[in-house]
């Protein structure tokens, strides 16, 4: 029988009753941790069926560029040129990169040794317990579905280009809706739902579909980069088209320009995370989950930063099209060139539809596991006797998927995303440190804890200071303070902290260097974003927390009950409740 149909929620008398005691189960769940062979066992077991194990490495690698690469490129590229980072783009596209590459090595300690499909919920839920694993994995489940929202909606433009139609012929508008969701996008609406019925037939015919649509989308990346450099001017870096109107320079915007760039097309990079929800899946994952994440990062950072080149050379920043500046770029190149547009813009289609196909794998696992935490109903959680699949949560995060692409615009979906992948990313690399630092029940987690807290905070000073403190001596002389600061503190923790536990396959080297540089750019990069995203995330976030008070907390103490799920605090039921439930 389900967890839902009894218990705290088998009448409106009994819910009532468990709203009354939500304080003490807040305390018995909020912080409860799980362990990883409880994940990998008893967890997993609620989906009913297995996810067959038939994925290699170079599948994951496969998965990662086809994930990433599409999305970012053809999506984010023209709005961070254009608008906040000029040429220096391409630096934009190595920090982004570099801070992907750090975040990917901490999620890769945690999927080697804990190779099931939750991603990030997984590995918070196992370090700080309950209720901050559903606070990021919902934010992360929710920029999942922007996000390719938004990759679908750009698939309509850049498909017409290939054709020769504007997207405004693919789509039309409704005038009695608000402006921005007012351009109804069938096309995208249609390119979902295929996706959506693929990727709940197989993950393993998902993977051969994706690495022939990769191929192709490849061979068209190194035309756009060979003939961009081939054709392209090197002036444009330093000279804008409207010199009157533009800075010149390779920084027009100043390093600021290049920082605020960088955090937009921190969305590029997305798709590794998809691919860590794919560890359950995974044959080998303590050999093939390292080269796939990691490899599949430095690959693609290499081809971001390619791209933006040639695309700053085949024009000025400020006559880059933001919507579609590749094919953009080409079809306004010299006579005889302007038929490639029609090229770039069949090879955009193709890496829109790897990204779409990863994220939405990616989306469905995360579901999938939060569904087994019986913090959302179980439902999500079942996968299917006859595909493998977690056909539930793929159906119904497709559906919802589509209907967002149905009527959002671009631009509104964009400004939406980054600041829950920013704080998702932020979260596991603290967790890699604390789970490297303190042993549940033999040592003591406060001195690490101070250590986060103080670190982060340093962070959040500096990057206040960046971004605020006018120009000149002060400022350097306060951002020189707090570079010491942070790195004193590191060095104190790292002297005067033993490791409690070592990973036995895999683990994050320089500990606890990289984890920490990793935490710095988050939340730097988390500086960059604008007022309306932290409007957006705590709008959410409070959504998110009103659930959990409502449902998730109650959902989740039913099942320990029931012995579906574990408390790890020290707290039994019969002291929280003496035993009236």
């Amino acid at each position: 029988m389900a967890i839902e149909s009894h218990g705290s929620f088998s009448s409106f008398k009994a819910y009532f009753q468990s709203l009354s005691r939500t304080p003490q189960r807040l305390a018995n769940r909020a912080f409860s941790v799980s362990t990883s062979l409880d994940e990998m066992t008893r967890v997993r077991a609620r989906s009913g069926s297995d996810m067959r194990r038939t994925l290699r490495w170079y599948d994951l690698v496969g998965f990662g560029i086809g994930g990433m690469v599409g999305a970012g490129v053809f999506i984010t590229t023209g709005r961070a040129s254009r608008l906040y980072a000029g040429p220096a783009v391409i630096l934009s596209y190595a920090i982004a990169g570099l801070c992907a590459l750090l975040s990917a090595i901490c999620y890769t300690e945690f999927a080697v040794d804990i190779p099931v499909a939750g991603g990030a919920f997984t590995y918070l839920r196992v370090t700080f317990g309950e209720f901050a694993a559903f606070l990021t994995g919902a934010n992360l489940v929710m920029d999942y579905v922007l996000s390719n929202a938004a990759v679908a909606r750009s698939f309509t433009a850049y498909f017409g280009t290939a054709i020769g139609a504007s997207a405004g012929k693919w789509r039309f508008t409704l005038s009695f809706l608000p402006d921005g969701f007012n351009e109804i996008d069938i096309v995208a609406v249609l390119v979902i739902l295929v996706i959506t019925i693929i990727i709940c037939y197989s993950t393993r015919e998902s993977s051969v579909v994706n690495m022939l649509l990769t191929a192709a989308h490849i061979l068209f990346i190194a035309f756009v980069i060979v003939v961009g450099f081939w054709r392209g001017d090197r002036k444009n870096f330093t000279h804008p088209a409207d010199p009157t109107r533009h800075s010149s320079g390779f920084f027009p915007f100043g390093a600021a320009g290049v920082f605020n760039g960088a955090a937009m097309v921190y969305l590029s990079y997305i798709g590794y995370d998809a691919v860590s929800t794919m560890a359950e899946e995974v044959k080998y994952p303590a050999k093939d989950i390292p080269v796939g994440v990691s490899g599949s990062v430095i690959l693609v950072t290499v081809l971001y930063c390619l791209m933006a080149a040639s695309m700053s050379m085949l024009l000025p920043y400020d006559a880059i099209d933001p919507e579609a500046p590749f094919s953009a770029a080409f079809r306004v190149d010299k006579e005889g060139w302007k038929w490639s547009s029609k090229v770039i813009g069949g090879g955009a289609s193709f890496g829109i539809l790897t990204s779409l196909m990863v994220a939405m794998l990616g989306q469905a696992r995360y579901m999938c596991v939060i569904g087994r935490s019986c913090v959302v109903p179980s439902w999500f959680a079942r996968v299917h006797p006859k595909t493998s699949t977690p056909v539930n949560a793929s159906a119904v995060l497709g559906i919802l998927t589509a209907a967002i692409a149905l009527l959002t615009d671009l631009n509104i979906l964009l400004n939406l995303v980054s600041i829950g992948t920013f704080f998702v990313f932020y979260m596991v690399a603290n967790a890699v440190i604390y789970r490297r630092y303190v042993a549940i029940g033999t040592s003591s987690p406060w001195r690490t804890l101070s250590y986060l807290c103080s670190f982060s905070l340093t962070s959040i000073i500096f990057t206040l200071i960046w971004h605020f403190a006018p120009p000149g001596k002060p400022k350097a002389m306060m951002l020189g303070a707090c570079a010491i600061i942070a790195m004193a503190l590191l060095q104190l923790f790292h002297y005067l902290v033993p490791q409690a536990q070592r990973p036995e396959f895999w683990g994050v080297p320089l500990m606890p260097w990289l984890p920490s540089i990793s935490i710095f750019l988050n939340v730097f990069l988390l500086g960059s974003l604008d007022g309306p995203s932290y409007v957006r995330f705590g709008f959410f976030s409070g959504l998110v927390v009103l659930v959990y008070v409502l449902y998730s907390v109650h959902a989740s103490f039913d099942a320990e009950g029931d012995g579906a799920l574990s408390s790890k605090n020290g707290v039994s039921l019969k002291d929280v409740e003496g035993g009236q439930d």
